[in-house]
């Protein structure tokens, strides 16, 4: 989509085009278009109106109802932020004092709409003129104009001391062709000018991708790993004011945050396998705070370099899953599947940490018959490979 094909959207053929489009997504995209065009709407028009259908029909899952009446482009859903995480993030920077936001970097809006609704005045900058369009759009659609504008420009170049907080979201994409960046200089703004805001700027966010490096967090910082779901979905550098711990780990279920925290650098005790493993979630994992939640479950690692505990007793936690080990075995293709077979096992689960085993071979190779279920777990302990045979417990 280009502007000219935007600004269409924005007419009322163009809204009536997008009801339509909307009436009719979700099938085959082929009969879709055949009925706008029949309908009389123009081709390109169809095509502008069924892609952003498709668009708020994936957005649903991020942004909920009000994806209905956004304005989105493919790179743009991919990077936004999810609207469970903005709320929250915008609830923290409010409370914290904050009332007048930069977005630098504001992509579609996600995070300014977020931050806005909670009552933060909110600067938008956005380098893509498309995508900056689009951003003020969103911030119309939701009635908060008033409260996002957007300017297109470079993020570099704003005034930060008409702010007391600033938002960057660095693009870690490369523009035109959607490919990942993966060192942190390249980013769009680069990092020394992100991570230098926090010497400018009172209160600073910084949203990173998950994998980050934590010899690039910058001293000082809190850095949060966030999970929806079980799905880890980003992290962020809390700087200056707001850095209240050096890790946290957000794990967000339905409408409940839970948060570990501690100062990721503490090592969990090492011992033998016990009746129950504890799957940590990733955001504890990539947080380095699975020593803190061994602590709260009494549990302990079966290698040092591996992120499954163990304990001898199954205690409720929003931070891991907890499995029943019935079956601690040397790893054995042979032995495994005969053990398998004498119990009719048909179907198993397959998780791994520390095995260069791929689950969907083995799956093969085990060839499983049965009507009885289970999970495996591929790992080491003590540095040898081994197995787990197990049975999940409740959530």
């Amino acid at each position: 989509m280009d502007l000219e094909q935007f600004a269409a959207l924005r007419t009322p053929e163009g809204s009536a085009a997008l009801d339509a489009a909307a009436r009719v997504a979700g099938g085959d995209p082929l009969t879709a278009a055949a009925a706008l065009r029949s309908a009389g709407v123009p081709a390109g028009l169809a095509a502008a109106a069924l892609t952003q259908a498709e668009l708020r029909r994936r957005a649903a899952g991020k942004f909920g109802p009000a994806a209905s009446g956004m304005f989105l482009t493919r790179a743009g859903l991919e990077q936004a932020t999810r609207g469970v995480v903005a709320r929250r993030r915008a609830e923290r920077l409010r409370a914290a004092g904050v009332a007048t936001l930069a977005d630098l970097g504001c992509g579609l809006g996600a995070d300014a709409l977020a931050a806005a609704r909670a009552g933060i005045r909110v600067y938008g900058v956005e380098a893509d003129p498309l995508t900056a369009a689009m951003a003020a759009a969103n911030a119309e659609a939701a009635g908060l104009a008033d409260l996002f504008t957007v300017e297109c420009g470079d993020a570099t170049a704003f005034d930060v001391t008409r702010v007391d907080g600033v938002f960057c979201d660095p693009a870690r994409r490369k523009a035109g062709t959607g490919r990942r960046i993966f060192d942190p200089n390249a980013y769009s703004p680069p990092w020394d000018f992100v991570t230098g805001l926090a010497e400018r700027v009172p209160h600073t966010v910084v949203k990173v991708a998950p994998g980050l490096d934590h010899a690039l967090i910058p001293a000082g910082a809190e850095a949060e790993w966030v999970s929806v779901d079980g799905d880890l979905v980003e992290a962020a550098l809390w700087c200056g004011a707001l850095a209240e711990m050096a890790r946290r780990a957000t794990v967000l279920r339905g409408d409940t945050a839970h948060v570990l925290t501690g100062g990721g650098d503490a090592e969990a005790p090492v011992g033998r396998p016990r009746r129950f493993l504890y799957d940590p979630d990733a955001a504890v994992v990539r947080a380095h705070l699975v020593a803190e939640l061994a602590a709260d479950l009494d549990a302990t690692l079966a290698d040092p370099s591996i992120a499954y505990l163990y304990g001898d007793e199954a205690r409720p936690t929003p931070f891991a899953r907890c499995l029943e080990i019935t079956d601690v075995l040397p790893f054995s293709l042979k032995r495994l599947r005969a053990l398998l077979r004498e119990r009719r096992v048909g179907r198993v689960e397959i998780l791994k940490r520390g095995s260069a085993l791929e689950p969907e071979k083995l799956r093969r190779d085990l060839k499983l018959a049965g009507d009885e279920a289970a999970s495996l777990v591929l790992t080491r302990v003590a540095g040898a490979p081994t197995v787990l045979i197990c049975r999940p417990l409740p959530a």
